[in-house]
Protein backbone atom coordinates (compact mmCIF):
# COMPACT_ATOMS: atom_id res chain seq x y z
CA UNK A 1 0.00 0.00 0.00
CA UNK A 2 2.86 2.43 0.69
CA UNK A 3 4.30 1.96 -2.79
CA UNK A 4 0.88 2.45 -4.31
CA UNK A 5 0.50 5.77 -2.47
CA UNK A 6 3.82 6.98 -3.87
CA UNK A 7 2.68 6.24 -7.43
CA UNK A 8 -0.57 8.18 -7.01
CA UNK A 9 1.43 11.28 -6.00
CA UNK A 10 3.54 11.38 -9.19
CA UNK A 11 3.65 14.93 -10.56
CA UNK A 12 3.08 15.39 -14.32
CA UNK A 13 5.76 17.98 -14.28
CA UNK A 14 8.49 15.32 -14.18
CA UNK A 15 11.94 16.76 -13.73
CA UNK A 16 10.65 20.22 -12.96
CA UNK A 17 8.78 18.83 -9.95
CA UNK A 18 11.85 17.04 -8.69
CA UNK A 19 13.98 20.14 -8.99
CA UNK A 20 11.42 22.33 -7.26
CA UNK A 21 11.15 19.83 -4.41
CA UNK A 22 14.91 19.73 -4.00
CA UNK A 23 15.12 23.50 -3.79
CA UNK A 24 12.29 23.57 -1.29
CA UNK A 25 14.04 20.98 0.83
CA UNK A 26 17.20 23.07 0.92
CA UNK A 27 15.13 26.13 1.91
CA UNK A 28 13.68 24.15 4.78
CA UNK A 29 17.10 23.39 6.17
CA UNK A 30 18.14 27.01 5.93
CA UNK A 31 14.92 28.06 7.62
CA UNK A 32 15.54 25.71 10.51
CA UNK A 33 19.07 26.94 10.89
CA UNK A 34 17.96 30.58 11.05
CA UNK A 35 15.16 29.86 13.46
CA UNK A 36 12.38 30.73 11.01
CA UNK A 37 9.28 28.73 11.94
CA UNK A 38 7.30 30.02 8.92
CA UNK A 39 9.90 28.84 6.46
CA UNK A 40 10.08 25.44 8.14
CA UNK A 41 6.29 25.01 7.96
CA UNK A 42 6.16 26.11 4.28
CA UNK A 43 8.95 23.75 3.37
CA UNK A 44 7.29 20.89 5.19
CA UNK A 45 3.94 21.55 3.46
CA UNK A 46 5.54 21.67 -0.02
CA UNK A 47 7.53 18.52 0.66
CA UNK A 48 4.33 16.75 1.69
CA UNK A 49 2.54 17.83 -1.56
CA UNK A 50 5.24 16.78 -4.06
CA UNK A 51 7.13 13.65 -4.91
CA UNK A 52 10.77 13.41 -5.90
CA UNK A 53 11.72 11.40 -8.98
CA UNK A 54 13.77 9.20 -6.62
CA UNK A 55 10.56 8.31 -4.74
CA UNK A 56 9.03 6.87 -7.92
CA UNK A 57 9.58 3.14 -8.49
CA UNK A 58 12.43 2.55 -10.95
CA UNK A 59 10.08 0.84 -13.42
CA UNK A 60 7.93 3.97 -13.77
CA UNK A 61 10.63 6.68 -13.85
CA UNK A 62 11.06 6.29 -17.63
CA UNK A 63 7.32 6.87 -18.10
CA UNK A 64 7.47 10.09 -16.08
CA UNK A 65 10.51 11.29 -18.04
CA UNK A 66 8.81 10.46 -21.35
CA UNK A 67 5.65 12.36 -20.30
CA UNK A 68 7.73 15.41 -19.45
CA UNK A 69 9.59 15.32 -22.78
CA UNK A 70 6.30 14.84 -24.66
CA UNK A 71 4.82 17.86 -22.91
CA UNK A 72 7.86 19.95 -23.84
CA UNK A 73 7.66 18.77 -27.47
CA UNK A 74 3.96 19.65 -27.60
CA UNK A 75 4.69 23.13 -26.25
CA UNK A 76 7.44 23.62 -28.83
CA UNK A 77 5.14 22.43 -31.63
CA UNK A 78 2.44 24.88 -30.54
CA UNK A 79 4.96 27.71 -30.46
CA UNK A 80 6.25 26.75 -33.93
CA UNK A 81 2.72 26.66 -35.35
CA UNK A 82 1.99 30.10 -33.90
CA UNK A 83 5.22 31.47 -35.38
CA UNK A 84 4.47 29.96 -38.79
CA UNK A 85 0.95 31.39 -38.72
CA UNK A 86 2.29 34.82 -37.83
CA UNK A 87 4.84 34.65 -40.66
CA UNK A 88 2.15 33.60 -43.13
CA UNK A 89 -0.12 36.45 -42.07
CA UNK A 90 2.73 38.94 -42.42
CA UNK A 91 3.60 37.62 -45.88
CA UNK A 92 -0.05 37.84 -46.94
CA UNK A 93 -0.25 41.42 -45.65
CA UNK A 94 2.86 42.43 -47.60
CA UNK A 95 1.58 40.75 -50.76
CA UNK A 96 -1.77 42.50 -50.43
CA UNK A 97 -0.01 45.85 -50.05
CA UNK A 98 2.17 45.15 -53.11
CA UNK A 99 -0.90 44.14 -55.13
CA UNK A 100 -2.67 47.35 -54.12
CA UNK A 101 0.30 49.47 -55.22
CA UNK A 102 0.53 47.62 -58.55
CA UNK A 103 -3.21 48.08 -59.08
CA UNK A 104 -2.93 51.81 -58.39
CA UNK A 105 -0.04 52.14 -60.85
CA UNK A 106 -1.95 50.24 -63.52
CA UNK A 107 -5.01 52.44 -62.97
CA UNK A 108 -2.88 55.59 -63.20
CA UNK A 109 -1.26 54.35 -66.42
CA UNK A 110 -4.63 53.48 -67.90
CA UNK A 111 -5.91 56.93 -67.01
CA UNK A 112 -2.86 58.57 -68.60
CA UNK A 113 -3.29 56.49 -71.77
CA UNK A 114 -6.97 57.38 -71.96
CA UNK A 115 -6.14 61.07 -71.55
CA UNK A 116 -3.53 60.90 -74.33
CA UNK A 117 -6.00 59.20 -76.66
CA UNK A 118 -8.64 61.77 -75.87
CA UNK A 119 -6.25 64.62 -76.59
CA UNK A 120 -5.27 63.04 -79.90
CA UNK A 121 -8.93 62.58 -80.81
CA UNK A 122 -9.66 66.17 -79.85
CA UNK A 123 -6.88 67.43 -82.11
CA UNK A 124 -8.09 65.23 -84.93
CA UNK A 125 -11.70 66.38 -84.56
CA UNK A 126 -10.58 70.00 -84.44
CA UNK A 127 -8.71 69.43 -87.69
CA UNK A 128 -11.90 68.02 -89.23
CA UNK A 129 -13.88 71.13 -88.29
CA UNK A 130 -11.17 73.57 -89.40
CA UNK A 131 -10.52 71.99 -92.82
CA UNK A 132 -14.08 72.52 -93.98
CA UNK A 133 -13.83 76.23 -93.25
CA UNK A 134 -11.15 76.90 -95.89
CA UNK A 135 -12.42 78.05 -99.29
CA UNK A 136 -11.28 76.05 -102.29
CA UNK A 137 -8.86 77.89 -104.58
CA UNK A 138 -7.28 77.17 -107.95
CA UNK A 139 -3.82 77.45 -106.41
CA UNK A 140 -2.16 78.22 -103.08
CA UNK A 141 0.99 80.00 -102.06
CA UNK A 142 3.36 78.60 -99.44
CA UNK A 143 2.31 81.37 -97.06
CA UNK A 144 -1.36 80.44 -97.49
CA UNK A 145 -0.67 76.75 -96.89
CA UNK A 146 1.35 77.53 -93.76
CA UNK A 147 -1.45 79.78 -92.53
CA UNK A 148 -3.88 76.87 -92.94
CA UNK A 149 -1.57 74.58 -91.05
CA UNK A 150 -1.26 77.05 -88.17
CA UNK A 151 -5.03 77.04 -87.78
CA UNK A 152 -5.24 73.24 -87.82
CA UNK A 153 -2.16 72.11 -85.89
CA UNK A 154 -1.78 72.85 -82.16
CA UNK A 155 0.61 75.70 -81.43
CA UNK A 156 3.05 73.60 -79.40
CA UNK A 157 3.22 71.05 -82.26
CA UNK A 158 3.40 73.33 -85.25
CA UNK A 159 7.19 73.74 -85.46
CA UNK A 160 7.68 69.95 -85.48
CA UNK A 161 4.95 69.62 -88.06
CA UNK A 162 6.56 72.33 -90.16
CA UNK A 163 10.00 70.70 -89.93
CA UNK A 164 8.66 67.49 -91.45
CA UNK A 165 6.89 69.31 -94.30
CA UNK A 166 10.05 71.35 -94.98
CA UNK A 167 12.07 68.17 -95.44
CA UNK A 168 9.41 66.22 -97.35
CA UNK A 169 8.14 68.77 -99.85
CA UNK A 170 9.23 72.32 -98.94
CA UNK A 171 5.51 73.10 -98.58
CA UNK A 172 4.71 72.20 -102.19
CA UNK A 173 1.33 70.50 -102.05
CA UNK A 174 1.77 69.24 -105.64
CA UNK A 175 5.28 67.82 -105.15
CA UNK A 176 5.85 64.44 -106.83
CA UNK A 177 8.76 62.08 -106.22
CA UNK A 178 9.92 61.07 -109.70
CA UNK A 179 11.19 57.65 -108.62
CA UNK A 180 8.54 56.50 -106.15
CA UNK A 181 5.50 58.55 -107.05
CA UNK A 182 5.07 59.84 -103.49
CA UNK A 183 2.84 62.90 -103.54
CA UNK A 184 2.01 66.12 -101.74
CA UNK A 185 3.11 67.95 -98.62
CA UNK A 186 3.92 64.73 -96.77
CA UNK A 187 5.02 62.62 -99.73
CA UNK A 188 2.30 60.07 -99.10
CA UNK A 189 2.98 56.78 -100.89
CA UNK A 190 0.81 56.17 -102.69
CA UNK A 191 -0.67 59.64 -102.72
CA UNK A 192 -4.15 58.18 -103.15
CA UNK A 193 -4.18 57.11 -99.50
CA UNK A 194 -5.01 60.73 -98.67
CA UNK A 195 -8.42 60.14 -100.29
CA UNK A 196 -9.47 58.74 -96.92
CA UNK A 197 -9.78 62.39 -95.86
CA UNK A 198 -11.10 63.94 -99.05
CA UNK A 199 -11.48 63.33 -102.74
CA UNK A 200 -9.71 66.61 -103.46
CA UNK A 201 -6.41 65.39 -101.96
CA UNK A 202 -4.47 66.29 -105.15
CA UNK A 203 -5.53 69.95 -105.23
CA UNK A 204 -6.47 70.95 -101.68
CA UNK A 205 -3.63 71.58 -99.19
CA UNK A 206 -6.10 71.63 -96.30
CA UNK A 207 -7.08 68.03 -97.07
CA UNK A 208 -3.42 67.03 -97.15
CA UNK A 209 -2.73 68.85 -93.86
CA UNK A 210 -5.61 67.05 -92.21
CA UNK A 211 -4.36 63.69 -93.48
CA UNK A 212 -0.77 64.38 -92.43
CA UNK A 213 -1.77 65.46 -88.92
CA UNK A 214 -3.99 62.41 -88.46
CA UNK A 215 -1.14 60.18 -89.63
CA UNK A 216 1.37 61.68 -87.20
CA UNK A 217 -1.05 61.48 -84.28
CA UNK A 218 -2.13 57.91 -84.95
CA UNK A 219 1.31 56.50 -85.76
CA UNK A 220 3.55 58.46 -83.38
CA UNK A 221 1.25 60.21 -80.92
CA UNK A 222 2.01 63.76 -82.06
CA UNK A 223 3.90 65.75 -84.74
CA UNK A 224 6.80 66.29 -82.33
CA UNK A 225 7.15 62.58 -81.71
CA UNK A 226 6.97 62.02 -85.47
CA UNK A 227 9.71 64.63 -85.92
CA UNK A 228 11.91 62.88 -83.34
CA UNK A 229 11.55 59.66 -85.31
CA UNK A 230 12.29 61.49 -88.57
CA UNK A 231 15.49 62.96 -87.14
CA UNK A 232 16.67 59.48 -86.12
CA UNK A 233 15.71 57.75 -89.38
CA UNK A 234 15.33 60.46 -92.08
CA UNK A 235 11.82 59.20 -92.74
CA UNK A 236 8.60 58.80 -90.77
Amino acid sequence: MLEGNRVSRISVRGFAVASATAVTAVGSVVGVASGSTAQTNDAQTTANDTTLLADIPAGQQAQVQTASLTQQADAQAIAADASAKKDAEEAARKQAAADAVAKQKAAAQAEADAKARKEAETKASRATRDVSSFPVQASYSIAQIQAMARQIVAGDQFQCFSNIVDHESSWNYQAVNASSGAYGLFQALPGSKMSSVGADWQTNPATQIKWGLNYMNSRYGSPCQAWSFWQANSWY
